[in-house]
């Protein structure tokens, strides 16, 4: 190893092992995967199995600067992470931070309009078709006591009710 080596980069926000190939260590990044780290390096025109720390604090910065826009080095949309933007209409990629408050802000979104996939994230229940039957108990009542349960609750509305009632007269 040379001089030049340095065993932690930190780009855009990560810090990212110095001895991993670039591809994997720009993977690291939130909102950035192997293929877009990929199209990355090739616009940088960077050796693909070269070292993140031999990378120059030049290279760094065209490497952020690639990630921040990468419609303007024309990579393809078909890697972006928002294509076609409910807002805006864009296509765009959104990394770290930014894009863990547009995924909550969709997620709520989904939520106000009362889709599908936002009740069932209101339930805490599982969004896109997987079994509930068999897995995915961890913090839910389960099959006798969850009837039991119901059936305590009934019991409670009824008593509820029945108190109003005398209430009333």
């Amino acid at each position: 190893m040379s001089k030049e080596f340095r065993h932690i980069v930190r780009i855009h926000g990560t810090d990212i092992d110095g001895s991993k190939k670039i591809v994997y260590g720009l993977s690291k990044i939130r909102g950035v995967g192997v293929s877009f780290a990929n199209a990355v390096v090739k616009a940088a025109e960077l050796k693909p199995d070269m070292r993140v720390g031999e990378l120059t604090d030049a290279k760094v910065e065209k490497i952020e600067e690639i990630i921040s826009e990468p419609s303007k080095y024309n990579l393809p949309t078909r890697l972006f992470d928002r294509r076609k933007d409910v807002d805006t209409g864009r296509d765009f990629h959104l990394i770290g931070p930014d894009l863990a408050l547009k995924i909550k802000s969709d997620i709520d979104m989904m939520r106000e309009l009362k889709t599908w996939k936002g009740v069932r994230h209101s339930l805490g229940l599982k969004v896109r078709g997987q079994r509930t039957r068999t897995t995915g108990r961890s913090g839910r009542a389960v099959s006798v006591m969850k009837k039991d349960l119901i059936m305590r609750q009934l019991k409670e509305t009824r008593e509820g009710e029945g108190k109003e009632e005398e209430g009333k007269t």
